[in-house]
């Protein structure tokens, strides 16, 4: 059984979440937070293995700063944040924090209830709008940071270059297997390989590497 913590100042969104997770026999939310020292306090008193947390929330700490507490006193949770469209900033920061999921609270219940299943194996899980819309804030900027990673691109065989350049347009696997003719579980296999042989830790941080090495240009 996956142990869930949600943390938002909202009753209703909590409301929502826990409706839709309650569906999944799989799946139990054994605690619920409205703010963010509260979230980081249930993280370990209740097992906890996923941790859904807004950026955003009222109060002396937002998501944002219980994720790096949930990091630093239970590392054993995978943090999964909840977002609206927009705020690049802040998932640039919870990438930092160790978050291993970025999800727009707008998702469909199958995407929330399969995005705690494969968090919880350890697996990143991003939105593919917030992939696109941190690629588009990091281009429209002109100046992406250099990143020690780039070696690594010359490592990467021809297919995974491939798959690299779609994820930094924000494609999801099953995009990537229609544009590549590929099956989705083969997509998953190169992204998993590729996301290793870069050293990156999800799918928003190789995206960013694609465009720093201009490997994403002309394949939208």
């Amino acid at each position: 059984m996956i142990r869930v913590l949600l943390a938002d100042d909202q009753d209703l969104v909590r409301a929502g979440i826990r409706l839709v997770l309650k569906h999944a026999d799989d799946i139990e939310v054994v605690a619920e937070a409205s703010d963010g020292p509260e979230a980081a306090r249930l993280a370990g008193r209740h097992r906890v293995d996923v941790a859904m947390l807004d950026i955003q929330m009222r109060g002396t700490e937002d998501g944002l700063e219980a994720a790096e507490r949930i990091a630093a006193t239970a590392p054993s949770v995978r943090v999964v944040m909840l977002t609206t469209f927009g705020e690049h900033t802040y998932v640039a920061r919870a990438l930092k924090a160790g978050a291993m999921g970025f999800l727009l609270k707008d998702s469909t219940p199958q995407e929330l209830i399969q995005a705690v299943r494969r968090v919880a194996t350890g697996a990143p899980v991003v939105s593919p709008p917030i992939t696109r819309h941190l690629i588009d804030h990091y281009l429209g900027s002109g100046e992406p940071p250099a990143d020690p990673r780039l070696g690594r691109i010359a490592g990467l065989t021809d297919r995974e270059r491939d798959v690299l350049a779609m994820v930094g347009t924000g494609a999801s696997n099953a995009e990537i297997g229609k544009r590549l003719h590929l099956g989705e579980g083969t997509v998953k296999a190169y992204v998993s390989r590729m996301l290793t042989k870069l050293g990156c830790a999800n799918r928003v941080q190789a995206a960013l590497l694609a465009h720093d090495a201009r490997l994403s240009r002309g394949t939208r």
